[in-house]
């Protein structure tokens, strides 16, 4: 019914940049908040940023001041910035969205699949 699509993701240069897209598609009423998250190998996966009612954002330490989170509500699509990369940035990022589907009153967690990030030093 949903899915949530990454892309942007690639092999970058230390102090590169890459921008991340994530788009959602399905029987959407209305999202309440989209997220990114990564997971390198063998660690915890992580909050990275979030934005809420398309204009509220918070970030992870790590990454504040570096990466910038925004979001096209007509397009159901949430962005990463990610400039000045360093690498341990290198992991896979995931977005996720909690969201309202048409006809339903009930928020929804979804997750996509995922796209790799690599910063070479």
């Amino acid at each position: 019914q949903v899915q949530l699509v990454e892309s942007g993701g690639g092999l970058v240069q230390a102090g590169g940049s890459l921008r991340l897209s994530c788009a959602a598609s399905g029987s959407i009423f209305s999202i309440g908040t989209m997220s990114w998250y990564r997971q390198a190998p063998g660690e915890q996966r992580e909050l990275v940023a979030t934005i809420t009612g398309g204009d509220s954002t918070n970030y992870a330490d790590s990454v504040k001041g570096r990466f910038t989170i925004s979001s096209d509500n007509a397009k159901n699509t949430v962005y990463l910035q990610m400039n000045s990369l360093k690498p341990e940035d290198t992991a896979v990022y995931y977005c996720y969205a909690v969201l309202r589907l048409r006809w339903d009153r009930i928020y929804y967690n979804y997750w996509g699949q995922g796209t790799q990030v690599t910063v070479s030093s």
